[in-house]
């Protein structure tokens, strides 16, 4: 656009007076729009959708989901408490957590590949790709007994997880995207330390404990901790809205074929 090339910040200028006109505030009716705006001009660039595996086609292309589709997430914030207590016990373990990105040759991740085996990103599992890790929800019995009311994915092999994700102190999750888009992931803040930070695509957040949020992973997402203390989130996995009890159904039956076919249960992760 001419304006735009010629003098970006008096075309912005005029372009937003003129919007103003229209009673335009910043209001979440008009937040998409304002994002609109926020790209044409040039101070935010476009995200997609980018997952490493499997693409539903047609679902909105949406960073952080507004919490009113997912009314369980009060009781989940309820809970807090509970659940970092159980979560300091387990900390009193350093060796309980195990490094989030596993080494796997028939899968490389080169834009993580500094986190390869880095107990910087660690992980404790409750379940781990739909199945439970018996020993280590019995240390967490309140954690699991708030998931049991949350709609979480259901695909053998690969869904649910929930898990306490750890970032140690000066430690950073560099710009990635999930596997597939039909679940969306759900982080529970519970030890934020200042200086830590999230980014979705152009949304960039600072997380609050006991403040949950759902967003797509598979749009570009990063993630950081300047701090010189821990920061420790509750992360599990819940189905998009948007998607059909049939929908889901053939997606869980769609990569059970995949499994029987290949004979293995292939790589997957959160």
């Amino acid at each position: 656009m001419a304006g735009r090339s010629s003098n970006a910040g008096e075309f912005e200028s005029f372009l937003r007076s003129r919007l103003a006109q229209h009673g335009l505030g910043d209001g979440r009716k008009v937040a998409r729009f304002h994002h609109a705006i926020d790209i044409l001009v040039g101070k935010k660039q476009i995200y997609f959708q980018q997952p490493q595996m499997f693409f539903f086609p047609e679902l909105p292309q949406i960073q952080f989901y507004d919490r009113e589709a997912f009314p369980w997430l009060d009781k989940v914030e309820a809970a807090t408490a509970d659940i970092r207590a159980e979560l300091v016990e387990v900390m009193r373990e350093d060796s309980a957590f195990k490094p989030y990105v596993e080494h796997n040759p028939a899968r490389p991740r080169k834009e993580q590949a500094a986190l390869t085996g880095n107990p910087d990103w660690s992980a404790f599992y409750l379940l781990k790709f739909s199945e439970i890790l018996t020993e280590n929800a019995a240390r967490c019995p309140r954690t699991m007994r708030v998931m049991a009311d949350v709609p979480l994915g259901g695909v053998k092999n690969r869904s649910p997880s929930v898990l306490f994700s750890l970032l140690r102190p000066g430690a950073r999750i560099p710009p990635h995207s999930g596997l597939d888009n039909t679940r969306l992931i759900c982080h529970l803040p519970l030890l934020v330390p200042p200086g830590c930070g999230f980014r979705v695509g152009n949304d960039t957040r600072v997380p609050v404990e006991g403040k949950a949020w759902v967003f797509d992973d598979t749009i570009e997402h990063e993630a950081w901790n300047r701090s010189d203390r821990p920061r420790v989130i509750l992360l599990f996995e819940t189905w998009r809205p948007e998607l059909t009890d049939e929908e889901r159904a053939l997606v869980a039956a769609m990569f059970n074929a995949i499994d029987e076919y290949s004979g293995e249960k292939l790589p997957w992760s959160v």
